[in-house]
């Protein structure tokens, strides 16, 4: 048995019938795999990952979090299923059909993943007819972005012939503790977490003064805190149905972009572009606020010993992204600045430690306190945490197999709920980058004009940073004509 974490907890009370929590996504391969093939292909390798064959065991009146056992009734025809599209079978009826799978929670009864089999992929642009597609779903209570990756490597080869995989091991069995058993464990639990709340507070105030130190003797202005970015269309109460798309962009081009501000990274153009788009989606509506828009990015915690291990272990920035500011570039460099600031501040504080105080809320006090805050629609009452959620996901820059069949696209989709209603996550995938908005229909139905804003953006910014090149090219030369 293994208890889940107070952060891992958390993605279970945050759920309801109309917020899903889970990550997952949508695959294109290449080459008519037969549906049989790919069933024994997962058959043979699903032992590789625990949390797959694991369901989840309630402590009576959910007075702690509960634990993760194997499912003795483990069934894989419960968790990997075939269909196929509807003709056209376009891209369009693609993204319906995970819109829609992207709607629903899972059967907590057993284990929290599912594999949708999509055939009929037949006039999908730049993908050969016959390809299918996998539509996936795991619970975040189980997986995080990195932790995803490593479900992307059970399934993946880097050879178009699958690898060799050891055959599963009997797995012993703990006996799952009763009613009172389970209640015994929560009470040990409850009576020694004040004993860790003394290293708690201590690893705070050292963080405490750490931020003070840079704030006042380095003179760098703190970070965007929560419940200070602006209203937004989609910082509202969210309903079921999704709406889910894509933007495909290449790698190099969007890389070569950085050069143009000094020491500027991937991840601070892939925010500018972001930027950019919200910016035209929200002009457009004539609902851009005054003040920039506040992402929300992830940031893992794991270190190198904890690479392979499941369940989530992040921290995070909340970075400003000038959408006030008009010039494209002068965006890129602001943004810059602040994620270098949230940096430093991510830097002086030990998330680790801080994240501990998530042990210390009582599962059940916190899941009745979600439902309250959703049944209340109190994110109506208060200025949002921050206006979306940027997770960048960084994959292989070589071609990986299923089976056989090469991986054309790799594209994500992560949680949304009340108050936070688009994520954008981010995947790099053999010199492709994808990102994949996922918000609900209620407040974005036109999520697909937004994700043609996102290339719309990235091709403008990367008009910009050509023509300050051309400009800086040519005065240059000007300059080296009047020395000669």
């Amino acid at each position: 048995m293994e208890e889940l974490s107070g952060l891992d907890a958390s993605f279970l009370y945050l759920e309801t019938e109309k917020i899903p929590m889970h990550i997952g996504g949508v695959a294109i391969l290449e080459g008519s795999m037969q549906f049989d093939d790919f069933f024994s292909f997962i058959e043979k390798r699903v032992h590789l990952v625990d949390k797959l064959t694991q369901k989840l065991v309630n402590v009576p009146m959910s007075i702690d979090k509960p634990y993760w056992v194997e499912d003795p009734n483990f069934d894989l025809k419960q968790h990997v299923r075939r269909t196929s599209l509807p003709a056209p079978g376009s891209w369009k009826e693609l993204r319906y059909l995970a819109s829609q799978h992207f709607s629903n929670v899972m059967d907590r009864n057993r284990p929290l993943w599912e594999f949708i089999f999509v055939e009929g992929l037949d006039n999908v642009s730049q993908v050969p007819k016959g390809s299918v597609a996998l539509i996936s779903k795991v619970h975040h209570a189980g997986f995080d972005g990195k932790s995803g990756a490593d479900l992307m490597a059970m399934l993946f080869d880097i050879s178009p012939t699958p690898r060799p995989v050891p055959p599963p091991t009997p797995k012993v069995r703990d006996d799952v503790p009763g009613a009172l058993g389970l209640m015994a464990r929560s009470a040990y639990n409850l009576a020694t977490k004040p004993g860790k709340l003394p290293g708690l507070l201590w690893e705070s105030s050292k963080a405490t003064f750490k931020a003070g130190y840079l704030s006042q003797v380095h003179g760098i202005k703190m970070p965007t805190l929560p419940f200070s970015a602006p209203r937004t269309p989609f910082n509202d109460i969210v309903e079921q149905e999704r709406k889910w798309n894509s933007a495909l962009l290449d790698l190099q081009r969007v890389k070569s972009l950085r050069y143009i501000v000094a020491g500027a990274t991937l991840n601070d153009v892939v925010l500018a572009i972001c930027a950019g788009a919200l910016r035209r989606y929200l002009l457009e509506k004539d609902q851009l606020p005054d003040k920039p828009l506040v992402a929300m990015v992830p940031v893992s915690t794991r270190s190198a010993e904890e690479k392979n291990a499941m369940g989530n272990q992040v921290s995070a920035m909340y970075i400003q992204l000038a959408t006030d500011i008009e010039d494209p570039i002068k965006r890129l460099e602001k943004i810059h600045i602040n994620t270098l600031v949230g940096k430093l501040y991510q830097d002086a504080i030990d998330a680790k430690s801080l994240m501990g105080f998530a042990e210390l809320i009582p599962f059940g006090l916190a899941g009745a306190a979600s439902r309250l805050y959703s049944r209340a629609a109190l994110a109506k009452r208060h200025k949002p945490f921050f206006n979306l959620v940027i997770t960048n996901v960084p994959g292989p820059n070589l071609p990986l197999y299923l089976g056989g069949h090469k991986l054309l696209a790799n594209m994500g989709t992560a949680p949304i709920f009340d108050g936070m209603g688009l994520i954008l996550p981010v995947l790099s995938y053999n010199g492709t980058i994808t990102i994949s908005p996922t918000s609900a229909k209620n407040l974005m139905p036109d999520l697909d004009n937004f994700t043609k804003y996102l290339l719309d953006s990235a091709n403008e910014l990367e008009a910009a940073v050509q023509e300050k090149t051309q400009a800086m090219a040519a005065f240059n030369a000007l300059l080296n004509d009047k020395s000669d």
